[in-house]
């Protein structure tokens, strides 16, 4: 008989978390052992207990001496995941396997169990006491088949009963031996205990069945034989091993599933054929604006309507980047149907919001960034204090603020790429790449490759796979269009294209490709000239010309020479390892540069600081150094200034200050940004050009000489008063 007093087995300890709590399955600790719950009454207990011993390397087996809502009470009481699989047999097996989601595995009767039961029941008939229902069948006493001479057979006296339904194995073991041994099913315990007075009142003595019937046969006082054996039941604990260990499998596996759902940023919810959540990740839940926990289970159209998984599930076809609108957001959706075997199952949604595409479009273009497409100078690295410079510098760190397009007007060396990148360091681009292309540097066809990429196959000689432009190469950065007057007409007009749909079209392409690039162009040309003859699109002009900026030449600011000077000496110095001084050096340099007219401006004086200092590298005291060898070094500062009336072009020959302030020329009266006449228009001829560029002559070296007048007359090789004369003459013009 059970103990009703019976206690549970200790607690086990949880292997994971509630389900209801995350919505996932939890991790299953590796080392534990499977833990099999073996649950039967009285006799089944028993017969376990003699078993259980054998697996204890294998399992952790526990014995429960109860059955039914006991049973799912005491489960109920454990943490999930405790229990692996339960061993159960008859009604009891049923009831369990009905309401639990735990692999139940029935102890499953055989042809030998219900032969070797029959046959102990016929020798408890003939038997003077009840023969144990342990007791084993003697190898010499087969069963004996009914005598139909005798009146009363003593197999009518035997019933088997068993759950649910007759066997029909059974019925034809009968019919084939000619046994009169009545079978009989029972659906509960009470359908048992009804079932086992009626056979006692028709003359039953023997009833073999489960432990339950076989218990209650033995309370009405008949004879009960056990049906089930050993080996039932160990077939039955081997079945329960293979399921457990089949179930941790599955559920290691959804572990690692589910831990990498966890940790996806993107949000996953997978749908049944109802369209009811079965699974989502934090991610999701949270877009949705639910908890994991209330989300489970519900409808996910009544939850986030916009997603609309419904047609997924009709149509049973992917819906991949499907662009939705929700909670003030737009999101990237991608809608796929779950089958198994090619059956419809489910769907599953994933979204994901479309600012964390361009959030790792940029850090992706950032950090794989070439070293060549990064901006070394700074507005900082404009030297020169002159007002010209100053205005340069305040007015680039007020255009770095705007994305608007910048047209740099200068002419060649002053420093026009320098300003594009000192503008790109001070801007928000600042992390992005800065992109730079002389436009008068290749040939049409390839430079339309160069800025705007190709396609695979676009063209003979085509890179496989084909080549981003270097528009694209700059998104989110600057891109530095050098000599744009030089650009071809047909290149012109797909760069009018890409300043105003911010989007470009590789060569063989048919879908255009975003690209957020901030543009610079420079140019020595004047562009109205150009547009006037032809040779540039006017519309373009204007769209470029939208932020404008002139680079002085270095004629205009001879006020920086004396700074300039040293720096370049001393870096030019450096790398000719010479041992001179560089103010030295300086001191005898100046009153000769101060003549010249630099029409390569400040990258020609680099350059000729820097042959000086080669070709004097083995110097030690620059006073050695005289006039005429300096002169003999750099032919160019003992000629005659007569270029130095090639004057800007007019488009280009105001300042910055007259274009953005109207502010008054601080330079000589009569004199424009070339040293030219006022107006630009009509050039100087013959004496008054000629005392145009002397006048030019004069100031710049004073100005190069800090306004020593007798510095400055050494230098120009004129006495004081004639000094004097010549600037007296001009005032009085």
């Amino acid at each position: 008989m059970p103990n009703p007093a019976a206690e549970l087995p200790p607690r086990l300890p949880s292997a994971a978390a509630s389900a209801r709590r995350t919505g996932f399955a939890q991790p299953v600790t590796a080392v534990r052992k499977p833990v099999i719950w073996a649950v039967g009454i009285s006799k089944l207990g028993e017969l376990y207990r003699d078993i259980v011993p054998d697996y204890a390397a294998q399992a952790e087996v526990q014995i429960i001496d109860k059955g039914y809502e006991a049973v799912i009470d005491a489960l109920a009481r454990l943490p999930a995941g405790s229990v692996d699989g339960i061993v159960a047999a008859g009604s009891n097996g049923a009831f369990l396997r009905e309401r639990l989601a735990l692999p139940v595995v029935l102890v499953k009767v055989t042809g030998f169990d219900v032969m070797h039961a029959l046959a102990r029941a016929r020798r408890a008939l003939s038997s003077p006491s009840p023969l144990p229902p342990s007791s084993p069948l003697p190898p010499s006493s087969p069963l004996p088949p009914s005598s139909p001479a005798s009146a009363v057979s003593p197999a009518s006296r035997i019933a088997l009963v068993s759950y649910a339904r007759p066997a029909p194995e059974f019925e034809r073991f009968k019919s084939a031996f000619h046994l009169d041994i009545s079978q009989h099913a029972y659906f509960d315990r009470h359908d048992a205990e009804d079932l086992v007075h009626r056979l006692r009142d028709e003359g039953i003595e023997v009833i073999v069945g489960p432990g339950l019937v076989s218990e209650l046969a033995e309370r009405a006082g008949l004879t009960g034989v056990f049906l089930y054996s050993q080996d039932s039941v160990r077939a039955a604990f081997d079945t329960a091993l293979e399921v457990a260990r089949f179930g941790r499998i599955e559920a290691q596996r959804r572990e690692r599933l589910d831990t990498v759902l966890r940790h996806l940023h993107e949000g996953v919810a997978a749908v049944d054929l109802n369209g009811r959540i079965e699974a989502i990740n934090a991610s999701m839940a949270g877009m949705l604006g639910v908890s994991v926990a209330d989300a489970l289970g519900r409808p996910l159209d009544v939850i986030a309507p916009a997603l609309d998984i419904a047609r997924t599930l009709e149509s049973a076809s992917a819906e991949l980047e499907a662009i939705v609108s929700m909670a003030g957001k737009t999101w990237v959706i991608n809608r796929i149907p779950l089958l198994d075997q090619g059956t419809l199952t489910g769907a599953l949604l994933t979204c994901q919001d479309s600012q964390s595409f361009a959030r790792v479009d940029r850090s992706l273009r950032s950090r794989h960034r070439p070293r060549h497409l990064v901006a070394r100078y700074r507005l900082d690295d404009l030297i020169g204090d002159s007002d010209a410079m100053t205005q340069v510098r305040a007015l680039a760190r007020r255009y770095a603020q705007t994305d608007s397009t910048v047209l740099v007007h200068g002419e060649s060396g002053t420093g026009k790429e320098l300003l594009a990148q000192g503008i790109h360091n001070a801007s928000r681009r600042r992390d992005y790449p800065f992109v730079a292309i002389n436009c008068a540097a290749f040939p049409e066809t390839l430079l339309e490759s160069e800025l705007f990429g190709y396609e695979d196959g676009a063209f003979s000689g085509a890179r496989r796979g084909g080549k981003a432009g270097l528009f694209e190469t700059a998104h989110n950065g600057t891109i530095f269009l050098d000599e744009i007057g030089e650009m071809p007409m047909p290149l012109q007009t797909r760069l009018l294209r890409v300043l105003q749909e911010r989007e470009v079209l590789r060569l063989g392409a048919t879908e255009p490709v975003p690209c957020d690039v901030r543009v610079i162009a420079a140019t020595h040309r004047d562009l109205r000239q150009r547009v006037a003859a032809g040779g540039f699109r006017e519309d373009l002009y204007y769209r470029l010309n939208i932020l404008r900026m002139v680079l002085p030449s270095l004629r205009e600011r001879m006020d920086d020479l004396p700074r300039l000077t040293p720096l370049f000496l001393e870096r030019a110095l450096a790398r000719a390892g010479a041992r001179m001084s560089v103010e030295a050096l300086q001191a005898s340099l100046l009153p000769l540069l101060a003549t010249y007219h630099w029409p390569g401006n400040v990258r020609e004086l680099e350059n000729l600081l820097e042959r000086i200092a080669v070709v004097c590298a083995d110097v030690v005291d620059a006073r050695e150094i005289s006039r005429a060898r300096l002169v003999e070094i750099a032919p160019e500062l003992g000629a005659m200034p007569h270029a130095l009336g090639t004057r800007m072009p007019p488009d280009v020959s105001k300042t910055n200050s007259e274009r953005q302030t109207g502010a008054r020329d601080s330079r000589p009266a009569g004199l424009t940004d070339a040293g030219t006449d006022a107006t630009p228009s009509a050039p100087l001829t013959g004496r008054a050009r000629r005392a145009a560029e002397e006048l030019a002559r004069i100031h710049a070296t004073l100005a190069a000489c800090g306004g020593d007048r007798g510095a400055a007359c050494e230098a120009l090789g004129i006495s004081r008063s004639t000094l004097w004369r010549k600037l007296r003459d001009t005032a009085g013009d």
